[in-house]
């Protein structure tokens, strides 16, 4: 990391003003010194940067400080923007298919949910109303069963659940209550072997009472329409048919399980709860999207808390690095510092010399690992199916991590965040062996020379 200082007094004097090397030594020149940062400080902290082969072994150590710190910065940018991203998906498939306020009954059925959506409908800030019958049951195709919800949705409700509205792949849902069919998801379409134009048969256990029991209900529909959300669990476990048909199939008379609320606003939930309780007129239990995503959502946010504190130490272990190097460069250029103070650098300059040098690497390695990070975290799709091609293998499993593609989504102020944290991690560390160099006595460095 240093080089040769033999030259060095020379070029020091000649960068060093006149009228401080010709001052006498009670003049106030020399009390106060050369201004902060002057040229001559740079010029030796570049000097001292520049490794020679006897010092290798220190720039041996300012390297590894150097990656350290770009790998820190680079992979906090590069989670955190995943993590990001994964919220972000997520929230907008569960809100994509689900409303954000959910109204259920609690002392009689909802015989009156056409009345019902309609007031809440016109309630400021309500975008739409969704009224549903929802109940489970197994469904089987050619290949095989799987437990699934079903969903009972008005004809001119179905194009509000953009969701699946706006992702079918397969079918169309025009006339979808005419039609007498269902709407499927790809991935249970292709666990149960079906497509469009196939049967799907749904098997109830609420079905017909009769003398010997309960018997169950069992009937086939036609696949009008296949779906792909983009979160595997909708698409495997949701099926969607006409509001009468469901209302027959699961024994409701003209009632409706319960009413999605769609919000212009989704974090408007508790502004808009008060105006909607009134609107409704009747005892309801309303029930929000963070209710009920709560446990999921909180252990989103403490794993990523969990991994920016990790992540930090490889920043700080980096900085860790920055203060060994600086220490042994200052013992191994004892000699040096001795000269300058003898030809009048003052303890600041010596101080500032040495910050120079280990705020340099702490900046540059956390501008290269800023790049890095933007640069991975801008194509982390493109790298992660390069990756699974490569090793034939499923890198990011939908069945594991509900979402079909990697997502990340850089978040401005986080970033900033990690690059002032780098930062300041890094000038930290220079203080100490900065102060020492500063500290360091010419006499007794000289004393022996």
């Amino acid at each position: 990391m240093v080089q040769s200082t033999d030259s060095l007094p020379a070029r020091v004097a000649e960068s060093t003003p006149k009228s401080r090397r010709k001052a006498p030594a009670g003049s106030s020149a020399s009390k106060t010194g050369t201004r902060p940062f002057a040229r001559f400080e740079w010029m030796i902290a570049g000097r001292y940067l520049r490794a020679r082969r006897r010092e290798a072994f220190i720039s041996v150590i300012a390297g590894f400080s150097f990656i350290g710190i770009m790998l820190g910065v680079a992979t906090l940018i590069i989670v955190m923007a995943v993590m990001n991203g994964f919220r972000a998906q997520l929230i907008d498939k569960i809100l994509g298919l689900n409303g954000h306020l959910i109204v259920q009954p609690i002392d009689a059925p909802l015989s009156d949910y056409a009345g019902l959506a309609d007031r809440i409908g016109a309630v400021d800030g309500v975008v739409s109303v969704v009224p549903l019958v929802e109940g489970q049951a197994l469904a089987s195709g050619s290949a095989t069963s799987s437990g699934v919800i079903a969903r009972g949705v008005r004809d001119q409700d179905l194009p509000k659940i953009r969701g699946v509205a706006n992702n079918i792949k397969l079918g169309t849902l025009d006339n979808f209550a005419e039609a007498g069919g269902v709407a499927i998801g790809t991935r249970l379409a292709a666990s149960l072997g079906l497509s469009v134009g196939d049967s799907l048969t749904l098997v109830s256990p609420r079905g017909n009472v009769t003398p010997l029991g309960v018997t169950p209900r069992i009937k086939g529909y036609p696949v009008v329409a296949i779906f792909e959300i983009g979160m595997s669990e909708y698409d495997s476990s949701f099926v969607f048919m006409p509001f009468v048909e469901a209302q027959a199939y699961f024994n409701l008379d003209d009632e409706a399980s319960a009413i999605e609320i769609y919000l212009q606003h989704p974090d408007a939930v508790d502004s808009l709860r008060p105006a909607i309780e009134q609107a409704a007129d009747r005892q309801i239990l309303l029930t929000d999207w963070q209710q009920r995503n709560s446990t999921f959502f909180s252990a989103l946010q403490v794993e990523r808390n969990v991994m920016f504190v990790i992540l930090s130490l490889i920043i700080l272990i980096a900085a860790l690095n920055i203060i060994s190097g600086l220490t042994m460069l200052v013992k191994e250029k004892g000699h040096a510092i001795a000269i300058l103070r003898t030809m009048g650098a003052t303890r600041g300059s010596i101080m500032r010399i040495f910050f120079i040098i280990g705020s340099s690497i702490g900046t540059i390695g956390t501008l290269a690992g800023f790049i890095l990070g933007v640069l991975i975290s801008l194509n982390i799709e493109t790298i992660r199916s390069w990756i699974a091609s490569l090793t034939a293998t499923d890198v990011f499993s939908p069945e594991l991590y509900f979402l079909s593609q990697l997502p990340a989504d850089m978040n401005p102020a986080e970033t900033i965040a990690v690059i002032v944290m780098a930062l300041i991690l890094s000038f930290l560390a220079t203080i100490y062996p900065a102060w020492r160099a500063a500290r360091l006595d010419p006499v007794e460095a000289l004393r022996y020379e």
